[in-house]
């Protein structure tokens, strides 16, 4: 399994100078099983990892299972300018989300409608599938199995749990603590993982102070929960837009005072289960 993230910011993208070594682009992890594309979210960051597919596949076809967490836009606002959807009528895409609020398919049709938008999706020449998924399990080929929980967020989100041969990653943003039933869940979800990327969007400080009901957590509940999980490895996440470079490399030395196995999502940041991390010096 290779994860690579493209977007680790939260609320929206952040393209200051000093956010630059852990990256501006809002929410977008792409993971590889084999020859198999797995993409969480699609916040800004999904325009870039579309450029890259672009210049690994060319005019070959290729498919990707892309689950997107919620709507909000720091999750979506990335798909209307995701090239290989545009191009190849052969590639395929398979989308996944709840539909509690609304489809997916009406979501990306919205936010593309006039006046928001110069082309609608009618421009698309890939084929695009929608499924409306909830709390449960999915069996995907070769043995991946991906299982699904509702986090504690305003509208909703749903977290990840991919588990495949070599080892199982958790995706899970967009979770505020303190509701018991959600509590218990996410650390079902997260239980025994060899990676758990998970939100820490607020200082401890700042949550207490005046995020409460916002929908996120904070460094200090991230460790809590990777060590009564049980998780080997914590990769904090959706990064808040006031959060400076300094400021992460702040929380992550905090953070490892607590548990060891901590560092950063950046964009470029790569990590192989079962080999040595490669990627962004970023990730400390």
């Amino acid at each position: 399994m290779r994860v690579k993230f493209w977007g680790v910011r939260g609320s929206t993208p952040t393209p200051q100078p000093e956010n630059m070594r852990y990256g501006g682009n809002t929410s977008c992890v792409e993971v590889r099983v084999g020859d198999r594309i797995f993409i969480f979210d699609c916040g800004t960051g999904f325009r870039v990892l579309g450029q890259a597919l672009e210049r690994e596949f060319g005019e070959r076809a290729f498919s990707a299972h892309v689950f997107v967490s919620h709507f909000h836009w720091d999750h979506i606002q990335g798909m209307p300018f995701f090239r290989p959807l545009y191009d190849n009528p052969n590639s395929r895409f398979f989308f996944y989300a709840s539909a509690r609020t609304r489809s997916l398919e009406q979501v990306m049709a919205e936010q593309m409608a006039s006046p928001y938008f110069p082309v609608n999706l009618d421009h698309m020449k890939a084929t695009r599938r929608f499924y409306d998924i909830e709390n449960g399990m999915l069996d995907m080929a070769d043995g991946i199995r991906v299982k699904t929980t509702y986090l504690n967020h305003p509208q909703g989100c749903l977290g990840f749990r991919i588990e495949t041969k070599d080892g199982v990653l958790v995706y899970a943003t967009d979770n505020e603590p303190g509701d018991a039933d959600f509590d218990k869940a996410v650390r079902k979800l997260a239980e025994g993982a060899d990676i758990l990327i998970y939100d820490a969007q607020y200082l401890p400080e700042e949550y207490a102070a005046r995020r409460r009901g916002w929908g996120h957590s904070h460094w200090r509940e991230a460790v809590n929960l990777v060590m009564e999980s049980g998780s080997k490895e914590l990769i904090l996440y959706h990064h808040d837009p006031q959060h400076t470079d300094a400021i992460v490399d702040k929380v992550v030395e905090n953070a490892r005072n607590y548990y060891p196995k901590v560092r950063a999502a950046a964009e470029g940041l790569e990590i192989s289960l079962g080999t040595k991390a490669q990627g962004s010096g970023a990730s400390r």
